[in-house]
């Protein structure tokens, strides 16, 4: 019989229990189903994830960024100006989570870089309330639409996991293994990137989650994000576990 699963999971120091994570992820089912224009999910939590999920897939790509083309221009324009005001410089939203009755680091990041699972498109989905299309971009670079923190508006952008040279955030060696990559905008602007990092524990695995935003991002954004990283890379676990 396998361990039962544990997420663990602490923000900014702070202790976040599992229950608060998925009751965080019920009420942006919500907000988020009016964001796109589709009805919202009722029901289990479980039942609500596999059913927006599937809502948010039939659309298709093109759709779903046609519904929030206005929010998309929106935050281009804001991203750009904040890069631009920033010069570079950097703040970080992180969170930790401590795993056990999972596997190990690698198995993980194994599964979470597979872009060629048969059901990557809908892991990448069903992870978060706030995401609505999260696909491989024919370049290879992860194109990701989406509520990232406590913004207004959706964003786009794209992750490309082989380049890591803008990052500000040291690779940390205690973690031999990461899934981290620079963020750029539909245009190539550099505006953040990700630095999560995992390590194997005695009982499972440690994933330190990091997402760099342009400096002046309001702190509010970067809080409430150190959330919606817990509750995607929660759920994506448990999917890896499953698999």
């Amino acid at each position: 019989m396998s361990a039962a699963l544990s997420i663990r999971a602490v923000l900014a120091g702070r202790p976040v229990a599992r229950d608060d994570v998925l009751a965080w992820e019920t009420g942006r089912m919500r907000k988020a189903a009016a964001k796109i224009g589709l009805p919202a999910p009722t029901g289990s939590l479980p039942r609500m994830r596999e059913a927006f999920a599937e809502a948010k897939l039939a659309l298709g790509a093109d759709e779903v960024r046609h519904r929030l083309a206005r929010d998309l221009r929106r935050s281009d324009a804001a991203g750009r100006a904040l890069t631009a005001l920033s010069r570079g410089r950097r703040a970080t939203s992180t969170c930790d989570l401590y795993v056990s009755g999972a596997g190990t680091a690698a198995e993980f990041v194994a599964w979470f870089s597979d872009t060629g699972r048969e059901d990557y498109a809908r892991s990448m989905v069903a992870a978060n309330p706030d995401h609505f299309l999260i696909d491989t971009a024919p370049d290879g670079r992860q194109e990701v639409v989406e509520t990232t923190g406590g913004s207004p508006f959706a964003t786009r952008f794209f992750v490309d996991y082989a380049e890591t040279g803008s990052l500000a955030t040291p690779r940390n060696p205690g973690f031999p293994l990461e899934a981290s990559g620079t963020a750029r905008s539909g245009a190539g602007l550099v505006i953040g990137g990700v630095r999560h990092e995992f390590r194997d524990l005695a009982d499972g695995f440690h994933a330190r989650l990091c997402v760099e935003f342009p400096r002046l991002t309001a702190p509010s954004m970067i809080a409430r994000h150190r959330m919606h990283l817990a509750c995607e890379f929660g759920n994506w676990i448990a999917l890896s576990r499953s698999r």
